[in-house]
């Protein structure tokens, strides 16, 4: 399986991704920002940190680059594009998922492990995956997901939530909520459920003696699930 991770000025989980994949079978290529085609990739990553220094808006002078018309394309074409944090951020500020990001609830970066309870697996990301709560890493100011009234109606009858916030047993209740999102909400797909952005970041939950291994069973299944 083929992948590619763009990598942005400010940038700075496109390695963490890149290991992450390469250790779990994937051959990746890193594509830069300026960069006008795609290499033939069955997985786009979008990775997190602070491109262009999150200035204007989170994610929004990311998502006016070269690359990102071919990531569009790619996407709408039914081509299968993670959004991780930052990536997330580009992914909203593209409309390729609904909603936006703002700052997080209590005005503090945050940067700690939190549970995300899957809501959502008939989708290629997490069909077969047997665990339902897992636990992954946050590292934002701005990851607080917020809609209005209509396209959360639209999102929840679409079956568009991916993750919510809970606790170790997946109890989604507001004081287990990190950053504010409406309705616990960690990670949503588009319609088509072939893109998903979300906040938190499996690739830093792939080494036991690290942090922890959630997200190896994350990608592992995503591959097994692309074979």
């Amino acid at each position: 399986m083929k992948s590619s991770v763009i990598t942005f000025p400010g940038s700075n989980c496109d390695r963490d991704i890149d290991v992450a994949l390469k250790k779990f079978g994937f051959k990746n290529r890193m594509v830069w920002h300026a960069d006008v085609e795609l290499p033939k990739s069955d997985l786009v990553v979008l990775p997190g940190g602070f491109s262009y220094g999150d200035y204007l808006r989170c994610g929004s002078m990311a998502a006016k680059t070269k690359i990102m018309q071919s990531v569009i394309n790619f996407a709408k074409g039914g081509g299968l594009v993670l959004g991780i944090c930052n990536g997330f951020q580009i992914l909203v500020e593209t409309g390729l998922v609904p909603g936006v990001l703002l700052r997080n609830k209590y005005l503090e970066f945050i940067c700690k492990n939190v549970f995300v309870k899957i809501n959502n697996k008939h989708n290629i990301f997490f069909k077969s995956l047997e665990k339902d709560i897992l636990e992954f890493h946050i590292a934002h100011n701005e990851g607080n997901y917020f809609c209005s009234k209509d396209q959360l109606k639209e999102i929840e009858d679409n079956d568009q939530v991916a993750l919510y916030y809970c606790n170790q047993n997946g109890d989604t209740e507001e004081q287990y909520n990190p950053n504010g999102s409406i309705k616990n909400i960690a990670g949503i797909f588009n319609k088509e459920k072939n893109i998903f952005g979300l906040m938190p970041h499996p690739e830093r939950m792939i080494d036991k003696s690290l942090s922890g291994e959630d997200g190896s069973l994350f990608f592992k299944n995503l591959i097994n699930n692309l074979k």
